[in-house]
């Protein structure tokens, strides 16, 4: 099967990368078992392009491989080694390659270019996201350091900065711990979750606070996605729960079953009604954010860290062949089959090889009796 007719991709903690066909149900690896190792974890995934040909992976140890679905192999290898800690976002800008790690090293890496522009965004970053809108401005966040937009041109400060909520009933500190972000379509907002819980939306040229504040549960969150009308988000949490909030009206709006570990990753489709995540529990699941129902549940052996969901859509369309194309050829297969079988006679019948007992057939003669006078 065809690498590029896969429509999710997904990391996992052993370094394999995995493809998912949703429509066949079937999954694939494309990473040799022999040459694993523990520092090869997938920590982050990206599309290297628009096109969605290359799927780009930063590795625990540092490394990012470049993997061509119409190829179907690892084309590219580089060493994007640089502060501490594990990847923590990456995106592909023009010919540049953007990393991020946790101690807050941000790196924009120039093709065929030594000089790399790099950013101190600050310690304990959980996550960096690119603004699809303009692909020069990203968006950071982490523990005790808030949501920041950062705009590669000018690297030197923050174009935004997030101000912290004000103190609690108590009148103590709110602690930040900023796990997930995303930027708005169409506006200048932006979403965020933490790890305590919290869903909030952020408007820079309104006010430095968020503006909308949402709690779902009380376990911490871990990823989020926007719907595709980007009037929910998606989020799910370290107790495997999946919820969409209503981002119009500041509540819950559904939530979605399914999970037994934590969720580490997911993304919603930018068309459809489907979101897709995996974790812990080394499944891959996509639901249905309508009418809530798990469409496609697929086990992949280990757990999973992050994945990427492709745009594409008739998906029972795009495999190459028509319906009727492939009964074709199959009946082909079928008549090919039967014509180099060998012609075999109709066996004869013991009744027809043996002749039955009649009139006409001799009698065995009678064995003599035995005199017993004569002896």
């Amino acid at each position: 099967m065809a690498a590029r007719w896969n429509h999710v991709w997904v990391g996992a903690e052993t370094g394999v990368l995995k493809g998912v066909n949703l429509h066949k149900k079937r999954a694939s690896n494309y990473t040799e078992l022999s040459v694993l190792s523990r520092d090869q974890e997938v920590c982050a995934m990206c599309w290297g392009c628009p096109q969605e040909s290359e799927v780009v992976l930063g590795c625990l140890n540092g490394s990012v491989k470049v993997f061509s679905t119409d190829k179907e192999k690892f084309t590219e290898f580089r060493d994007c080694a640089g502060g501490e800690g594990p990847f923590r976002g990456l995106a592909a800008h023009d010919s540049s390659l953007i990393t991020c790690v946790e101690s807050g090293l941000l790196k924009v890496w120039k093709e065929g270019s030594m000089d790399h522009t790099e950013v101190e965004v600050g310690a304990g970053v959980c996550r960096m996201r690119q603004d699809p809108a303009s692909g020069g401005r990203v968006a950071t966040g982490g523990k005790e350091n808030p949501l920041k937009v950062w705009d590669l041109q000018r690297p030197q400060e923050p174009v935004f900065t997030a101000k912290n909520v004000r103190n609690d009933w108590l009148d103590l500190r709110v602690p930040v711990w900023v796990r997930d972000l995303q930027f708005i379509p169409a506006s200048n907002k932006m979403v965020t979750c933490t790890g305590h819980s919290q869903v909030r939306v952020y408007d820079p040229s309104a006010q430095r606070r968020p503006v909308m504040e949402m709690t779902f549960s009380e376990q911490p969150l871990t990823a989020l996605s926007l719907t595709a009308d980007a009037n929910g988000v998606v989020v799910g949490n370290t107790h495997g729960q999946l919820a969409v909030l209503d981002l119009r009206k500041g509540r819950l709006a559904r939530c979605l079953k399914g999970q037994a570990g934590s969720v580490r990753a997911l993304q919603c489709h930018p068309s459809l009604p489907l979101v897709a995540s995996c974790g812990l529990d080394r499944f891959l699941r996509v639901h249905n954010v309508e009418d809530k129902k798990l469409q496609f549940k697929v086990y992949l052996k280990s757990r999973l860290n992050c994945l990427i969901f492709t745009s594409r859509e008739n998906w029972e369309q795009e495999d190459g062949e028509s319906v009727d194309e492939v009964r074709v050829k199959v009946e082909e297969e079928d008549d090919a089959l039967w014509d180099s079988m060998a012609t075999v006679g109709p066996a004869k019948r013991k009744a027809e090889q043996q002749p039955a007992p009649g009139p006409n057939r001799p009698k065995r003669p009678a064995a003599p009796a035995c005199d017993h006078d004569a002896a």
